[in-house]
């Protein structure tokens, strides 16, 4: 949820009144938003400024309403286009949360540290799934997906009592020691991260894992990995230095060099921004390798970003909560859901936070909580540059009147 009930009392009494369309299957109940002093319906024909969280229908607009929402069309996403061009259709507003920043550019409101919470908390439950899948007993045999604990704090417990089975136990012999790598450094990857330093523990440099003699590590110690950018890739001129923002303003000048860090990688959570302007970290010709060696340490891929056909190439789409896993087969290159199969396990869940539904909730809507009244109140027929929003607010609408606003005309090449 965007606005949770404890946030709509609040803003009620500033003046606002609520609207909330009726669902059986949110973590909020109509009940608790009534009680708020929200008005609970059918439909939000009726409102003309509505908040949500994940991608909106093309037939849910209508003409001159205000939508906010994760569009997913930044970086001109296909799959998207259709949306974006139905409500520019309406000639309506489009803010988008994703670009909601400060004057540094940092983003004010995310979910994606609980992403990365329960991504990590998923990815554990799936590499002790595997293991079980193959006959090997291990210490996250019993780890539940994150959604199947009643909090977060329920969900950290259960991954302590493993991090406790393998500091007493350690892992399986052909196993050992767990190695865990991260690719980011920023929200995501910081929620994946706190729950991986529930295991007993230490982290290395990239480089130090290229040097390190795995079978010289005690099987009771999980190693944990950080990839940066200047890790990930080099540039393609062997004579140049990598510099970080010529990385971002020419990634074709670059390529791939993360595939000398894999076989000694076990799991790998995929925390990162990709688009395709940049080197995809694992491809399936790699993997197609990899696997014609044997059968290789990594067992399991946590596609926490989840770009369809990006950075982790064999994620062909991302995984509905109820059927999170597929077992990728490099020879045949094709997916099988479930946790049987010849191949990676990739756990590639495209909602995520809704896993962690009440703290992601609360978290979120505490950040958004001081555009609310702003966003409600303003005089969106009046032209862009006299539209009176908070300059974070402004800076994320996308589409105002049915018109691509000036940071954002560039998405017009895609529609």
């Amino acid at each position: 949820m965007a606005i949770t009930p404890t946030h709509v009392t609040k803003l009620t009494k500033e003046g606002l009144h609520f609207q909330v369309e009726s669902s059986p299957k949110r973590v909020f109940s109509d009940e608790s938003f009534r009680l708020a002093g929200a008005d609970i319906v059918s439909d939000l024909s009726a409102s003309d400024v509505i908040f949500g969280v994940k991608e909106m229908p093309a037939s849910f607009f209508e003409s001159e309403k205000t939508y906010i929402f994760f569009s997913h069309v930044i970086k001109g996403q296909p799959y998207n286009m259709p949306m974006l061009r139905a409500l520019i259709e309406k000639q309506g507003n489009l803010i988008d949360y994703e670009k909601i920043e400060n004057e540094e550019g940092k983003r004010l409101i995310f979910f994606g540290k609980f992403a990365g919470l329960a991504g990590a908390i998923n990815s554990l439950w799936a590499y002790g799934q595997r293991l079980n899948a193959m006959g090997k007993a291990n210490p996250f045999s019993d780890l539940k997906q994150s959604h199947k604990y009643q909090s977060l704090d329920e969900a950290k417990q259960a991954v302590s009592a493993a991090g406790r089975r393998i500091a007493h136990e350690g892992m399986p012999k052909a196993q050992a020691p767990l190695v865990i790598g991260f690719t980011g450094y920023g929200n995501v990857s910081i929620g994946a991260q706190e729950i991986v330093n529930l295991l007993p523990g230490m982290e290395i440099s990239p480089n130090q894992l290229l040097e390190l003699d795995l079978e010289s590590i005690p099987p009771n110690v999980v190693i944990k990995v950080i990839f940066k950018e200047n890790d990930l890739s080099k540039p393609v001129n062997e004579s140049d230095a990598f510099d970080l923002q010529h990385y971002y303003q020419h990634p074709e000048a670059y390529e791939s060099q993360f595939e000398q860090y894999i076989p000694k990688l076990s799991i790998l959570l995929n925390c990162m921004y990709w688009d395709s302007r940049y080197p995809r970290i694992v491809t399936k010709d790699y993997l197609q390798k990899l696997y014609a060696k044997g059968e290789p340490r990594l067992k399991v891929i946590g596609d926490i970003t989840c770009d369809p056909d990006g950075s982790i190439e064999c994620t062909h789409k991302g995984t509905a909560i109820e059927d999170p896993v597929f077992v990728y087969d490099p020879e045949e290159r094709s997916p099988r859901m479930g946790f049987q199969g010849h191949g990676v396990l990739v756990m590639a869940v495209d909602i995520l936070p809704s896993e962690l539904p009440r703290e992601a909730s609360i978290s979120f809507a505490d950040a958004l909580l001081p555009f609310v009244k702003a966003i409600a109140e303003a005089d969106y027929q009046a032209d862009y540059e006299q539209l009176n929003l908070p300059s974070p607010i402004k800076k994320a609408l996308i589409v105002h009147k049915g018109k691509l606003t000036p940071p954002f005309a560039y998405i017009e090449k895609y529609l």
